[in-house]
């Protein structure tokens, strides 16, 4: 049974419905950039919208199912093993608009963002390879999917294209979605990395992240976080985060479905390396300067990224 479907706000018609995914809205990472924007959208029009965070996999077509009932529209599933529940119910709502972040439904009534991880990842990769001392790198995923695999690519490219001699070390912490929760082994993962003489480390795990980027800090290592800016949860040993705008997805969704796939990379300012004070003295005029001028290439075209997920392999 579903606990009480919560509402953000007062007053109520058609009002949108966002369904987070296992780790809840409080967990620093994916979710709390979805809700970053759910509340971006409250603010900037003064309306109340559903929320509902899920206990376990089978209350996601529930929490569809029960907000469709309600009225509520869009309905917004955030994170891939949301897909299979938001087709089902859009299916027998077709009159209800849709959307899903991280996945591609295709329906007349859903909206699909995705989003082209593997550009961001070049650029925290180059910048993981030109602040590390031993020339050796980490990675650190959550479930081994097509995904995060993606992640680890775009990382590895850009850590050889600062460093044609860096090595990356890389390991995914299981195969199923408790991958994403389990920071304990994060740690472990992260410590065992670190005895092989990395000194970065991105963790692309979700809350499973938490514990890498505790394990880096411990070490007087560098970590890198992922989807939100993580820079302060151990300032001077968070080089940077790979920030994914799941909270802009949610925004436009909030404003409107637009059915069909929307692609967000560099380009349309959805993915960066987050700069603040936590980090600016681990990030040199010189690294920004070059990836910069990367980044710059890539919008242009000019330097291709592999996309893991299209190639189904690394270059």
């Amino acid at each position: 049974m579903l606990a009480s479907l919560t509402v953000a706000g007062v007053g109520a018609s058609a009002q949108p419905a966002v369904i987070y995914e296992l780790g809840g809205k409080a967990d620093l990472s994916f979710n709390q950039a979805a809700f970053e924007g759910a509340e971006a959208w409250k603010r900037q029009t003064g309306k109340p919208y559903f929320e509902f965070e899920i206990a376990n996999a089978a209350q996601r077509e529930q929490a569809a199912r029960r907000f469709a009932e309600r009225g509520a529209q869009p309905i917004v599933g955030i994170g891939f093993p949301q897909a299979s529940s938001i087709e089902k119910v859009a299916r027998d709502f077709p009159k209800v608009p849709f959307a899903i972040v991280d996945a591609v439904v295709d329906l007349p009534n859903v909206q699909s963002f995705v989003f082209r991880e593997h550009e961001g990842s070049f650029l925290v990769g180059m910048l993981a390879a030109m602040a590390s001392q031993s020339h050796k790198v980490g990675f650190v995923g959550g479930m081994d999917i097509p995904l995060v695999r993606k992640f680890l690519c775009g990382y590895e490219q850009g850590a050889r294209h600062a460093d044609p001699n860096v090595q990356t070390v890389s390991a995914m912490t299981g195969s199923t979605p408790a991958a994403w929760t389990d920071p304990a082994r994060g740690a472990e993962l992260a410590k065992a990395q670190m005895a092989q003489g990395v000194d970065v480390i991105f963790a692309a795990a979700g809350t499973t992240g938490l514990g890498i980027m505790q394990a880096t800090a411990d070490a007087r290592r560098l970590s890198i976080g992922v989807d939100s800016n993580q820079n302060g949860l151990h300032p001077g040993y968070v080089l940077t985060s790979m920030v994914k705008r799941v909270d802009r997805a949610v925004q436009s969704a909030f404003d409107g479905v637009k059915p069909g796939i929307t692609a967000l990379g560099l380009k349309e300012g959805a993915l960066d390396y987050a700069m603040d004070g936590h980090n600016a003295r681990l990030v040199t005029p010189a690294m920004k300067a070059r990836v910069e001028a990367a980044r710059a290439d890539i919008v242009a075209g000019r330097l291709k990224v592999t996309d893991y997920t299209v190639a189904n392999a690394c270059r």
